[in-house]
């Protein structure tokens, strides 16, 4: 555990007892608190003078956490054993190290157990292979089951066996276009136009890394109009914590994707009419500008410099934080219970209502982009916008199963 310096304090007045928390001063001299301010002292100040209220609220916010003095100001023996508690904390901290390693070693252990589960999930979602007399039996056993609870709604629409539909489906056709959807943080990120590329989705694998701890997410997609890669994924780093041994998040490593310039869904193209101010002509001038899309989720974002206080860096830092929590999501929840996800069972037993987020809830996962185009020709004079794209991103709808 990392020792926190304290503030040195010097009595004028030397006590014989020892120094406790009752009789040893936090300050020197007498400093207001936040409870110490009234609210009818703060409304006064607000309205006289909302700048010296700002630095005296900025003020009191740094005293928090502060070391008060107290630990400096105990006698030397009793210093001695504070310090003798902190060794014994690290060590408490270096066997937390060895525990939260340890049951990582325990996920990959068990990660090539279900693997089975998996590649079998993956053969009848794709169509390779059909489940067995006994598998649909069980499974029926528990939609029967499921149906009873009134909490549970499926995700699933009903058509008629013997229509064409049934026959000339293979597989599961949209399973994870569908499983993804029913997900509130993910069916914000999906746009209409995202949809048709995850069509072509065929399979979501987790893989853990076998020189260090941390994990790679693996898209797998069918021949498709939109990119060339096989295979999208995100590699994600643990470190480990010094304070508690846990493991946090490090870094991310995402893929570059292939895109073909017909249907490039990171981009949109704007198209203005512009006129010139003397000889009246008019132009057409297109601009590429990015767009939002799920697929942003495979771009590699750099972390800001520590000491960067900066607007910009600041919501860096927070769509890295989304970031994690998405991958945290597609490890911990949808790679194990896609057929749940699907079926809509997860939204009741993950305890998700549509009424807890808020329309753009996950706007900070998209880049902020300025969307004032300014003209380098200042003859030009912008008449009629007309822009547009090759198909609008649409907002997402709400999650369907809830």
């Amino acid at each position: 555990m990392s020792e926190n310096k304290g503030v040195n304090i010097k009595n004028e007045k030397q006590a014989d007892t020892a120094p406790t928390p009752q009789n040893t001063p936090i300050f020197t001299a007498p400093l207001p608190t936040a409870a110490a301010v009234s609210s009818e002292t703060a409304d006064a100040l607000a309205t006289q003078n909302p700048a010296l209220l700002s630095m005296l609220q900025g003020r009191l916010g740094s005293l928090i956490g502060a070391p008060s003095g107290y630990i400096d100001s105990l006698p030397k023996a009793v210093r001695e054993r504070v310090d003798g508690l902190r060794c014994l904390q690290q060590q408490h901290t270096d066997i937390d190290k060895k525990l939260h390693l340890e049951i990582f070693e325990l996920e990959k252990k068990y990660s090539e157990l279900y693997a089975p589960l998996y590649a079998r999930r993956t053969e009848i979602v794709q169509g390779a292979a059909e489940p067995t007399d006994a598998e649909k039996e069980e499974g029926a056993k528990i939609a029967e089951a499921e149906k009873e609870d009134a909490e549970v709604e499926s995700g699933i629409t009903e058509v008629p066996e013997d229509g064409e539909d049934a026959e000339e489906a293979t597989g599961i056709p949209e399973f994870w276009l569908t499983a993804l959807r029913n997900h509130p943080q993910l069916a914000e990120l999906i746009t209409d136009r995202d949809e048709g590329a995850i069509k072509f989705l065929r399979d979501i694998r987790l893989v853990y890394l076998s020189d260090k701890p941390g994990f790679k997410l693996e898209f797998e997609f069918a021949e498709n109009p939109y990119f060339s890669n096989s295979v999208l994924s995100k590699t994600y780093v643990y470190e480990q914590s010094d304070v508690a041994g846990d493991l946090e998040f490090g870094s991310a490593q995402g893929t570059e994707i292939d895109w073909k310039p017909e249907n490039d869904l990171s981009v949109t193209v704007e198209t203005k009419k512009q006129r010139h101010k003397t000889s009246n002509r008019t132009r057409v001038v297109k601009k590429t500008v990015p767009a939002e899309t799920f697929f942003s989720f495979f771009a590699t974002v750099e972390e800001p410099e520590s000491d960067d206080d900066s607007e910009l860096a600041d919501e860096t830092r927070d769509r890295i934080e989304l970031d994690y929590e998405l991958a945290e999501e597609f490890k911990e929840k949808i790679v194990p219970c896609a057929i749940d996800w699907f079926t809509g069972k997860a939204l009741a037993y993950e305890g998700l209502d549509e009424e807890e987020y808020d329309d753009g809830f996950m706007d900070d996962y998209y880049d902020d982009e300025d969307d004032d185009d300014e003209d380098d020709d200042e003859d030009d004079d912008d008449v009629d916008d007309l822009s547009r794209s090759a198909k609008d991103a649409a907002e997402p709808p709400q999650c369907k199963n809830q």
